[in-house]
């Protein structure tokens, strides 16, 4: 009889040690595990300590998106992944097709990675609209003064564009110039900074000069890069040019903070418990 009643008992213990064992923190009675916060470091390339707070942030938005029943339908993912795919020059089975080859996603996966985008924005909008105001031009010329530097900009991009209908083919002639293929156009220009889209312009900043942009897609659908020569003599934008952008910036700013307070209080608030850390 006593064996009967002892034995599950014993089989629930030895359970809950392995549980245990594999679980990194519990948010609000939801399990954080091991798994989970060596799958967050591979994917945003950080620290067991940094993915295992990312995690708890996830944990929490989750929680705040339920309790204020915020949601996203189908049409509203569809829409989102209609942008992205205008936006990179692609057609959305492209998009996809990139998706997966990149980080692996079906398209299953990444339509739902989209949903949780949405969601979050839907409610960082929630958090931060009861919380901000617009800026008067004391806090646009104040905050201009600071970053001053941030609103220089080069004249002009001197770049070789390669480009091929043949992915492939243009990789192969960007890691070996001497190789030669009819597949792969290359092209000498001077792009002024003011005739390029603001994508390329970003694009081309972020580029280390004597160094390939990645590959992107042009309208036609045709595969190409930009080795960066130079970035021609920088200037800086007025005040005044750049009073349009100031009001956004701030307004940025100050969502990111309020956002950083909220959740900090709600974490500080939150039933958080540190079971182990990944190695």
């Amino acid at each position: 009889m006593y064996k009967i009643i002892l034995l599950p008992f014993v089989f629930v213990a030895m359970l809950g040690a392995e549980l245990v064992n594999g679980v990194s923190a519990v948010v609000k009675g939801e399990a954080i595990t091991l798994h989970d916060v060596k799958e967050e470091m591979r994917l945003s390339n950080t620290s067991a300590t940094d993915a295992r707070d990312i995690l708890i942030r996830k944990k929490l938005e989750a929680a705040e998106i339920e309790e204020r029943k915020i949601s996203v339908n189908s049409t509203e993912v569809y829409e989102d992944i209609k942008k992205m795919a205008a936006s990179n020059k692609m057609s959305i089975d492209q998009l996809y097709d990139k998706v997966r080859e990149s980080n692996g996603l079906s398209s299953a996966e990444f339509k739902e990675k989209i949903k949780e985008k949405l969601l979050s924005q839907k409610l960082y909008s929630a958090i931060a609209y009861a919380s901000m105001e617009a800026p008067d031009e004391d806090a646009m010329k104040e905050y201009y003064e600071l970053h001053k530097e941030e609103f220089s900009r080069p004249k002009a991009f001197v770049v070789t564009l390669y480009s091929s209908p043949n992915e492939e083919a243009l990789r192969k002639k960007m890691s070996t110039p001497v190789f030669s293929s009819s597949e792969v156009k290359v092209e000498e220009r001077t792009l002024p900074y003011d005739t390029i889209s603001p994508e390329l312009a970003q694009l081309l900043e972020k580029t280390e000069p004597k160094s390939f942009t990645p590959i992107i897609m042009d309208q036609k659908g045709a595969y190409m890069s930009f080795y960066l020569k130079e970035m021609q003599k920088p200037s800086t934008n007025s005040y005044e040019e750049m009073k349009n952008q100031l009001s956004n910036l701030v307004m940025g700013e100050k969502r990111e903070q309020v956002l950083s307070d909220y959740f900090a209080r709600l974490r500080g608030n939150a039933d958080i418990v540190m079971v182990r850390e990944a190695k």
